[in-house]
This record gives C-alpha cells, structure tokens and sequence, in this order.
C-alpha cells in the first residue's frame, strides 16, 4: 500500500468512526447519532461563487450558504460525513490560467473544511478541465499534497463526453493511481436552450450521463482503465430506462467487449433520483452494492432524500442502511493499490 493510499485510508477510517460509522456493519457509539455518507454535496468557495455571479449564472439556492450552515444541516439530517465536490458548471470558463487558478482555491478550500471539521468532510477534488496539462498538475497536488479522497470530473467538455480519446491522458492517470472518480452532469453545448420552458437540469442532465456512461462502457475507455472506480450521479440519467437498447447495442460489431460488465460496475448516486420510479429501474440493472447516498445538497437535502428512500417501497431495511452509509463506507474504505 502506498503511503498516500494508507494516509488517505486512515483519514477516512478515524473521521468515519469518530462521529458514529462502524465497520463491522454496526453503527459506533457517536457525538450525534449520524451515520449517512453523502457522496453528492456541493459547496461554494467564494471565489467561486463571485465567478458565478459575475457571468450571472449564480443559482439561489446558495443564498445563505456557509460551512457552518453546511455542518448544521449535517447534523440536522444525520449526516456523518460529506462528500464534497464542485457543481456545474465547474471551474472552466474559457481560460487554462484562470480555471487552474479557481480549481487550486477550491481544493484549497475544501481542505481547509475537512481540517476544521475533522470526520464530517472528504474530497472530490476540482481540475481545470479540458486544459490536460493543467488538469494533470492538479491531480497530483490533491492527491499527494491535499490527499484527497477522489477527482470530480463533469460528464462532458465542450462537446466531447467522458471516454472521448481527447481525455485518454488524464484517464490513464487516474488508473495508474487507481483513483475514485466522481462525476456530474453538465449540458454540452449541442444541447443548451433547446427549450425554453424546460431547464438544463431536467433533461440535459440525465442525457450527459447516460452519454458519458455509454461511451466509456461501449467505447472501451473503462476497459482500458479497471483501476478507476467511477461514481455516476442520479442514479445513471437515463441509463437504467434505456438499458433495454444498451443490451442490444452490446452485441454490436462496434462494441467494446464486456459493456454490460462496465455497467455494473460503475458505482450511481440517489441524487435526484430517489423516487420509485428510477430506483426500480437502477436497481434492476446494478448490484445493490454499488448504489450510494447523494443528496445533490444544497438542491436537496438529507432528510427529504432519505424519506423518499424508505417511501420508494424498493428497499428493505438492510438494504437502506447499505445505500446510506455501509455501501460508501466499503467504497471509501477500499485500498486497490
């Protein structure tokens, strides 16, 4: 085990026990009772929000919101540690410098949380994608000098998705340190404003994914690259609905072997999904252990996604516990080195 693997892994094992997340599947006496993992919560740096308010792209939701907030709505929903990562539209508005700058003080940022908070934070980091070069550089400063827990990466740039041969550098470097990769939707700009009464985030959103995932899965770029475990938010857009035509396409001249293997293998948030209807579908199509708590905060909260789990009627008791902390627990937890 390398020794950024195993900081990293007793950073996450000490933080997790200390506020109530036990790892012989039963919860640890705990300060507050928490025990869910949300592996899909977003902050906002200041310096990124300005950049956000100054194109007018900032969204009300993050009125009002602070660390301290951020930790209180935590407890509140017994959360015990979150994720955190940066939303679309991430860090990239048009210039390599500019974007590497705002990804550094984002990570910087988030590092700063975790120290504070010890136990309630982990890290995907921000990277200045598309710039690879740059995008590369930072990699290897979260990873070796933050030893944060993961990447995040947006399911596309510009109009090339995750699994494009354009990304093939910074995948490569993700499987050689056999990373945790986090993703979120974004919309490509084929696809912006297409109709005005209906938002990005209703339709885009689901559709990047399912591009993303489709394309490294039948393209063969998650072949290529095992050692990357690779989070999918909402519960895989559209995926689990069309997965009927992804198992046709699967036996395609054109298709990279074992597609359908990739599939469930990649691991998919509740985010946004955790209503019946898509998780009946998600859980049809992957193994339960590999379906994890997100909560797209400050969009939507803990609380209001949790209640929604348990009134789905899909899961049993068991298997709630494993999709609110047991299943990330086993994720964050696992050193492939």
């Amino acid at each position: 085990m390398t020794n950024r693997v195993a900081y990293a892994r007793r950073e996450v094992l000490a933080g997790m026990a200390a506020f109530g997340v036990g790892f012989a599947g039963m919860p640890a006496r705990a300060k507050t009772g928490a025990q869910r993992i949300d592996v899909h919560y977003h902050i906002a740096p200041p310096e990124w929000s300005s950049a956000l308010e100054a194109r007018h792209i900032m969204q009300p939701q993050w009125n009002g919101w602070s660390v301290a907030k951020a930790v209180e709505d935590m407890d509140r929903d017994g959360v015990a540690l979150s994720m955190v990562s940066i939303t679309t539209p991430g860090v990239w508005f048009g210039d390599a410098a500019g974007a590497g700058k705002l990804a550094r003080i984002c990570n910087d940022f988030a590092a700063r949380m975790r120290a504070d908070h010890p136990g309630r934070f982990g890290i995907f980091a921000a990277v200045p994608m598309p710039d690879i070069d740059g995008t590369l550089a930072e990699i290897a400063y979260a990873l070796d000098e933050l030893k944060v827990d993961g990447i995040g990466l947006l399911t596309s740039y510009g109009d090339k998705w995750l699994g494009d041969p354009a990304f093939s550098p910074v995948m490569a470097e993700l499987h050689r340190r056999k990373a945790l990769l986090y993703t979120h939707p974004t919309a490509a700009n084929c696809c912006r404003n297409l109709i005005a009464s209906l938002p990005a985030p209703m339709i885009e959103y689901g559709t990047d994914t399912t591009r993303a995932i489709g394309q490294l899965a039948f393209g063969g770029e998650a072949q290529r690259y095992p050692d990357i475990r690779m989070i999918f938010s909402h519960a895989g857009g559209t995926m689990p609905f069309l997965y009927h035509r992804f198992l046709s396409q699967a036996s395609a001249p054109k298709a990279a072997p074992g597609a359908l293997d990739q599939l469930r293998r990649f691991y998919y948030d509740t985010a946004q999904a955790s209503h019946a209807a898509p998780m009946a579908a998600l859980r049809r199509v992957v193994p339960m252990s590999h379906i994890l708590f997100g909560t797209d905060y400050p969009y939507r909260t803990a609380g209001d996604t949790a209640r929604e789990l348990r009134a789905s009627g899909i899961f049993k008791a068991r298997e709630i516990e494993a999709v609110e902390h047991a299943n990330a627990r086993a994720l964050l937890a696992s050193a492939k080195v």
